[in-house]
């Protein structure tokens, strides 16, 4: 099978496993244990493709290794370091992904794409001019009653493709390689337990990324901010000047988080609060909102304008109880990777190999590579392929995969030459 075919033929097979990760689960890794279902069929599939050291562990952490294939000459001249590939099992919570039903757009001839489950909200040119550069091409969408799992399932089924290249051509070098496929990354735990040392690799990249070409070196600093309200509950009927409703202080709390510094309307390096989780009653209510930007100093200026929101209310209603906490997630991963040139630039000659004119950017969000970074494995990400990741109207070429394979085989190749 050629590449075009089996990695669709993977991907495909992967979407239709449901591995949706759940927020807040303390009692439990994975917090779903249904991402062990995609887990365990990697497990045999990478044994089909003749891996070595093939496990999943009590995490649910499959990792795997392709023994380097280097010709004895350049074997001898230089040290060639050991490259991790990575991808995450889950995704999304907050879009079903049960009974994925992948459709097939062949020779994409332009305009708009109807989802026939979700046809009040096509996929538009205007909204997606990335749609341009696919003209003639496959792409591959869900009926719009779920998400399509692009993210990230385009990534392992592009890893699990270039093994299955690599294995069955021995001519192609390729420096030793170690897998690792990750549950629980869209709720930011996918690397709690991940042990880099065991892992063993000198570099890695995940495969989570977006549009063709792009090399991904940098992320958000981010913080998750915990807003808890505390108020007095008496029956409504009786409630003048005794009751103070947490349910409202909440809806006050959340309308004076200015509408020019949240997700909707900023774009590029422009940071962010977004409270994406409300929940509670009169009593107590709870307000969960991410904190976003390139810099720690811009996180502590936009902690600091919920620190004044909080006690404007308090201004407003003082029998109130108002605390905000502050959880790290994780930092930006460039403040690493300007260390490792290397790790990045060798990416860069990947994709120009390919054809391709790389695209280093920021990515507004994070990977496993984030947290990877600061534990002593420099990651940056690379292009999976797909478009609007997390919604009904995610996307993705079959062109782009390929590239993506081809541009991972490249890579392998530039180790190999390069050391």
């Amino acid at each position: 099978m050629d590449i075009r075919g089996e990695v669709v033929e993977r991907f495909l097979r992967y979407v239709k496993v449901d591995t949706q990760s759940k927020e807040g689960v303390e009692d439990r890794y994975p917090s779903t244990e249904k991402q062990l279902d995609l887990a365990r069929m990697l497990v045999e599939e990478l044994k089909q493709v003749g891996a070595d050291e093939v496990q999943i562990d009590k995490n649910g952490y499959v990792t795997a290794t392709l023994p380097k294939n280097v010709p004895s000459g350049i074997q001898a001249a230089v040290k060639i370091p050991t490259v991790g590939l990575l991808a995450h099992v889950d995704t999304y919570p907050e879009v079903s992904g049960k009974d994925v039903n992948p459709v097939i757009v062949e020779n994409y001839p332009g305009g708009g794409i109807e989802l026939a489950k979700y046809p009040e909200k096509p996929i538009l040119p205007e909204d997606n001019p990335e749609l341009e550069n696919y003209k003639g091409d496959d792409i591959i969408t869900s009926d719009g009653s779920t998400l399509l799992g692009a993210d990230d399932k385009a990534g392992i089924a592009e890893i699990m493709t270039l093994l299955s290249v690599l294995k069955s051509n021995p001519s192609l070098p390729h420096p030793k390689i170690r897998v690792g496929f990750t549950p629980d990354e869209e709720v930011g735990n996918g690397t709690k337990y991940f042990d880099t040392q065991a892992f063993g690799a000198d570099a890695a990249y995940t495969l989570d990324g977006s549009g063709m070409g792009e090399v991904e070196d940098e992320t958000f600093c981010a913080n998750t901010a915990s807003v808890n309200i505390k108020g007095i509950d008496v029956h409504p009927g009786y409630a003048k000047g005794k009751m103070v409703n947490a349910v409202r202080l909440a809806a006050d709390f959340v309308s004076r988080i200015p509408a020019e510094g949240v997700p909707e309307t900023t774009e590029g390096r422009q940071d962010y609060l977004h409270p994406y989780r409300v929940t509670g009653n009169v009593s107590a209510a709870k307000i969960t909102v991410l904190v976003r930007s390139f810099s720690e100093e811009g996180l502590k200026k936009m902690e600091a304008h919920l620190e004044r929101i909080r006690k404007e209310l308090l201004d407003y209603e003082p029998r109130a109880q108002i605390q905000i906490e502050i959880k790290e997630s994780y930092r930006n991963m460039k403040f690493v990777l300007d260390n490792h040139p290397a790790v990045v630039t060798r990416a860069e000659e990947a994709v120009r190999r390919c054809g391709l004119e790389p695209k280093r950017t920021a990515i507004r969000g994070g990977t496993d590579g984030a947290r990877l970074c600061f534990e002593g494995l420099p990651t940056p990400n690379l292009s999976a392929g797909g478009y609007n990741f997390h919604s009904r109207q995610e996307w993705i070429p079959i062109g782009a995969m390929v590239k993506a394979v081809e541009v991972l085989k490249a890579l392998m190749a530039v180790y190999v030459e390069k050391g």
